[in-house]
């Protein structure tokens, strides 16, 4: 078969770029790990290896009853295409990381999963398959968070999981430390480390969780108030 010029598999090839990059559009506008690139490269190569599982090892003969050199005997359309199953496992793995008791990334690391089954739809011209998983993956990942934040009661789904970074004067961290566990509802871990360069100044982080994302200014606000910090980060680490 020749791929160049056969339309059928450009087709699939295309539609497997086009709904990789639908499926990766939610997550990097959410600023997930796994973006546009990640997502439509991870379909695209399903598609590409579940064609070549499929034409790329030849019987003994072709439609036209011809003997084809480089014929195996024996066509296996499920061998290739049944590795990307758990090949993909290794890509997902890296998007899931673990803090403490936490762990993050794992939506991520399921959009790259059922991103490669939407690929391996195309890849075998299932379109209407993958055109409705798509449909109801990017439904799932922008509905439900609308579900969970506004329809759920109170205390299901609704805590957000932080992390702060204050650079500040060393005999401040006490006060850092007292003021968190106050002001936050479940306080993961904390730890004040000295700097190398400077022993008088420590890097002090914590993990914790809030019901409500707003409070984060008033913490914010408060940490600059307490030990006037040099610098103050905080970010988000729900999936």
């Amino acid at each position: 078969m020749d791929f160049l010029v056969n339309s059928d598999i450009v087709i699939r090839l295309l539609a497997a770029l086009v709904l990789g990059f639908l499926l990766g559009l939610e997550r990097e506008l959410t600023n997930k790990y796994a973006g546009l690139r990640t997502h439509i490269l991870v379909c695209l190569g399903a598609c590409v290896f579940t064609i070549i599982s499929i034409y790329g090892f030849p019987t003994y003969a072709t439609g036209d009853n011809v003997i084809v050199d480089n014929a195996t005997g024996v066509r296996d359309t499920a061998r290739v295409a049944a590795q990307i199953v758990t090949g993909i496992g290794f890509i997902g793995a890296g998007t899931v990381l673990r803090n403490g008791p936490m762990v993050i990334g794992l939506t991520t690391a399921a959009t790259l999963w059922i991103s490669a089954s939407i690929g391996m739809a195309c890849g075998v011209g299932c379109f209407d398959i993958a055109i409705l998983a798509t449909v109801l993956s990017v439904a799932v990942l922008t509905l439900i968070r609308i579900f969970e934040r506004r329809i759920l009661p109170g205390g299901i789904k609704r805590t957000k999981r932080f992390k702060v970074t204050v650079y500040c004067n060393r005999i401040d961290a006490d006060k850092v430390h007292e003021y968190l566990a106050h002001a936050v509802e479940n306080m993961v871990d904390f730890s004040a480390k000295r700097l190398i360069e400077n022993p008088d100044k420590a890097k002090i982080s914590s993990t914790f969780e809030l019901s409500h994302k707003k409070l984060m200014n008033e913490i914010y606000d408060k940490l600059t108030e307490l030990c006037t910090p040099d610098s103050v980060t905080l970010q988000e680490l729900n999936d």
